[in-house]
């Protein structure tokens, strides 16, 4: 498929609001249960041209901010066991595609994480368009991707002595995200 009708859908460049946007993420702990977080959006572009296929998406994530509601985990997960966030303070995402995968809208692009990138795809649920009440023309949109966080050097765990280790190498990663078109 080379080009996708969207209703609503106008190019531009729209730019993320981040105080309508969130990016959270999910990893087995202990192999039994499941630790949420959440980090703050510093910056996301879209830029649209008139094919939504050949939109480009750049992202920053403020790995500094990262809250999983445990102050010491908080700690630890910004320490050089896992973020290292006094060397490596944002994560980067570029994508390279999208394209239409069995119905569903499919971003590509590169993910980087304390320096390490690698390819990753967001299945995109598109959620629509809206004028807000002070005239800006908005869009919404969830994401969501699988990665193995040893890809990007977050290597660090610990045996269990029932088995298993402490936390799973796979982590969900779920952008809830709302963006304006600009205007001019």
């Amino acid at each position: 498929m080379t080009s996708i009708d969207i209703p609503g859908y106008r190019s531009g460049t729209w730019v993320l609001d981040p105080s309508h946007s969130e990016v959270t993420f999910s990893v087995r702990h202990m192999m039994i249960s499941k630790v949420r977080g959440s980090f703050g959006v510093k910056s996301a572009t879209l830029i649209a041209p008139e094919n939504p296929l050949e939109a480009k998406v750049e992202a920053s994530v403020d790995v500094t901010s990262v809250d999983t509601n445990d102050e010491g985990r908080d700690a630890h997960l910004r320490s050089a066991d896992f973020f290292d966030t006094e060397n490596f303070p944002t994560m980067e995402f570029v994508s390279t595609g999208t394209r239409v995968d069995g119905g569903d809208l499919v971003v590509d692009g590169n993910l980087t994480i304390k320096g390490i990138t690698q390819p990753v795809s967001f299945e995109l649920d598109f959620g629509g368009f809206g004028t807000d009440p002070y005239g800006n023309y908005k869009a919404g949109a969830s994401a969501k991707a699988v990665i193995n966080r040893e890809d990007f050097g977050l290597t660090w765990n610990a045996a269990l002595e029932t088995g298993g280790v402490l936390v799973g190498k796979d982590v969900t990663i779920t952008l809830d995200l709302q963006g304006a078109l600009q205007q001019g």
